[in-house]
C-alpha cells in the first residue's frame, strides 16, 4: 500500500522525495490549484542545505539563491546602519571542515518548493493538486482516506497518512490531537511580494522614520527575481485592506518615503502569531509533520528549516517501517523532534518579543547544527569515557582523499560504519568508510561509529556485536 501525504509544501514534498528514493509509493496531495506561489519561508539553515544536498539539489537551490543580504536601516532617506543577519539576531554560526555550508542561503519558498518538486518527480512522483483531504478513519491494517476531487468524493486505501498541511491541518483537527499554546492576538504580520521602484542595493530594506526599528518596513530582496517580500509587524486594529493601495500607504507611514514605488502585488498575507504543539505527533498510523505539528512566529526564520528535519527525520524510519523494520522504530520519531519543536517554540517567542532588541541572555543558535538525539532509545555509547562527538549528534562532515569530503559517502539511503583504525568489518547492506581521529571525530582508532541514514549517529562503540544489534532495530 501507499503513503498519503496531505500537503505539498517543503515539509511534504521533503518527505514524498525521501520515500520516492527508497521506493516506497506515496501520493502527495493538495487542495491548492497548484504550488504555493510566495516567498514566504525564505531563508536555508546550514543544517537543511546538508539535507538538500543529501536529497541530491544542492545545486539547485545554490543557483536559485544567494547569501543571505545584509541589514539597511534607513532613517527616511538617510541609510543610518548596515548590520548582518547576525549582528541583527545576535548569534554566530560555527565554522571549519566539519561544517560544508556555514551560512544562511536565501531562497524563495516558491523556488525551494519547485526544486522539490522537480525533484520528486525525477524519482517517478507527482503531486496531485486540488485535491482536498476532508476526513480519514483508520484501522490496524492502513488508513482509510476520504478526498474530494474536483467536488467528486474518493477514497484512497494507504498505509499511512502523514499530515504535513500546514497550521491549520485537517488532519491534525480530524485526528484530534491537542494543539496547546498560545495566540497573540493583539499582534498581526503582512507579508507578501511586490516590486519596488526607488531601491538600490541588494539588501533587506528596513524602512523607518527615524532610525528605530521597533515601527518598520522591511523589503527583502529575492534573488533571481524582481520582486521583494515586505514584511511589517502591527496592532490588530491598524491593519490595512490587503490591497496594493494600502500597502504603500503603510511604507509611507512608516518610513515618509513617497520616492518608492510599489506595484504587481504577487501575494499578500495577513496572520497572527501562535506558539502552538501537538501534544502527540502520531497516533497508530497517522502521524504529524512540520507546521501541522508546531506553528510559532517567524523570528529567526525556523519554520521551514523545521519542518524539513520534521520530514527528514520521519522518511527513513517511515520507510524501514515499510520494508519490514520493527513498528516501534517510528515512536522515535516523536521522541526525537517533540523536544526540538518545543525549543524552536521557545527560542522563536524569545526573538519575537525581542524585536532585534540586545539579549541579555545567551545568544540564540539558529544554525541548527547542534541539534542532538542523544537521550533518544536510537542513541547507543557504551564507551566508558565518551568524547566531546556522541552517539545522537549530527556526524561532521571531514576531507577524504583527492577532494572528496565524507558527506559524498553519507550521501544516500544506507547506514555508513565509519572506522578510525584498521578494523573493516563486513557487515551487510552499510557502506563501511576510514577516517582518522580529528578534532570534530575525537574517538579512539578502536572506536566504530555508525551513522544512520539521516546524518545522525547512531552507535559509538567498540563492538560490532552492538552494532549488529543495533541494525535489527532500525532495518
Amino acid at each position: 500500500m501507499t503513503v498519503v501525504i496531505a500537503g505539498a509544501g517543503p515539509t511534504g514534498l521533503t518527505l514524498a522525495c525521501e520515500l520516492a528514493r527508497r521506493g516506497i509509493p506515496c501520493r502527495v496531495l493538495d487542495k491548492a490549484p497548484g504550488l504555493f506561489p510566495g516567498s514566504r519561508g525564505k531563508g536555508l539553515s546550514p543544517r537543511t542545505q546538508e539535507i538538500f544536498d543529501d536529497l541530491g539539489v544542492a545545486a539547485a537551490i545554490r543557483s536559485g539563491g544567494m547569501p543571505m543580504p545584509p541589514f539597511r536601516i534607513y532613517a527616511g532617506h538617510e541609510i543610518v546602519s548596515e548590520r548582518t543577519l547576525l549582528e541583527m539576531l545576535g548569534t554566530e554560526i560555527p565554522s571549519g571542515p566539519g561544517i560544508p555550508y556555514p551560512g544562511f542561503w536565501l531562497v524563495p519558498q516558491w523556488r525551494t518548493d519547485e526544486i522539490l518538486s522537480s525533484r520528486l518527480r525525477q524519482l517517478g512522483g507527482e503531486v496531485e493538486f486540488g485535491c482536498e483531504v476532508v476526513d480519514f478513519s483508520q484501522d490496524t491494517g492502513g488508513v482509510t482516506v476520504s478526498v474530494s476531487r474536483a467536488g467528486h468524493a474518493e477514497k484512497i486505501r494507504a498505509a499511512y497518512l502523514v499530515g504535513t498541511d500546514g497550521g491549520r491541518s485537517t488532519i491534525r483537527k480530524v485526528l484530534g490531537v491537542g494543539f496547546a499554546g498560545d495566540t497573540f492576538e493583539s499582534e498581526r504580520t503582512l507579508i507578501g511580494d511586490v516590486r519596488a521602484d526607488g531601491l538600490a542595493g541588494t539588501c533587506c530594506h528596513v524602512l523607518t522614520r527615524g532610525g528605530q526599528v521597533s515601527e518598520r518596513f522591511s523589503l527583502w530582496n529575492l534573488p533571481g527575481s524582481d520582486h521583494y517580500q515586505f514584511v511589517a509587524n502591527m496592532d490588530r486594529e491598524d491593519v490595512p485592506a490587503l490591497t496594493l493601495e494600502a500597502v504603500q500607504k503603510l511604507l509611507v507611514d512608516r518610513s515618509g518615503r513617497e520616492d518608492i514605488l510599489l506595484r504587481d502585488l504577487r501575494w499578500i498575507s495577513l496572520y497572527r502569531v501562535n506558539v502552538r504543539m501537538v501534544d502527540r505527533f502520531r497516533v497508530g498510523r497517522v502521524i504529524l509533520a512540520g507546521d501541522a505539528a508546531h506553528v510559532h512566529s517567524s523570528a529567526g526564520g525556523q519554520g521551514l528549516n523545521t519542518s524539513v528535519q520534521d520530514a527528514y527525520n520521519l522518511g527513513w524510519k517511515l520507510a524501514a517501517v515499510i520494508s519490514g523494520a520493527p513498528d516501534e522504530l517510528l515512536n522515535s520519531y516523536e521522541e526525537e523532534r517533540m523536544p526540538v519543536a518545543a525549543a524552536v517554540l521557545g527560542m522563536s517567542t524569545e526573538l519575537h518579543h525581542r524585536n532585534f532588541a540586545p539579549s541579555n541572555g545567551p545568544a540564540p543558535q539558529l544554525h541548527q547544527l547542534d541539534i542532538s538525539y542523544r537521550e533518544s532509545s536510537l542513541s547507543i555509547d557504551d564507551r566508558s569515557s565518551p568524547g566531546g562527538l556522541q552517539a545522537g549528534d549530527r556526524a561532521p562532515d571531514a576531507a577524504l582523499h583527492a577532494g572528496a569530503r565524507l558527506f559524498d559517502v553519507l550521501r544516500g539511503t544506507h547506514f555508513t560504519l565509519l572506522t578510525f583504525g584498521d578494523r573493516t568489518p563486513d557487515i551487510a547492506g552499510v557502506r563501511v568508510q576510514q577516517l582518522a581521529p580529528s578534532p570534530d571525530y575525537d574517538v579512539a582508532e578502536s572506536t566504530l561509529a555508525l551513522v544512520r541514514p539521516d546524518g545522525y549517529i547512531g552507535v559509538i562503540t567498540e563492538s560490532e556485536r552492538t552494532v549488529r544489534e543495533y541494525l535489527t532495530r532500525v532495518r
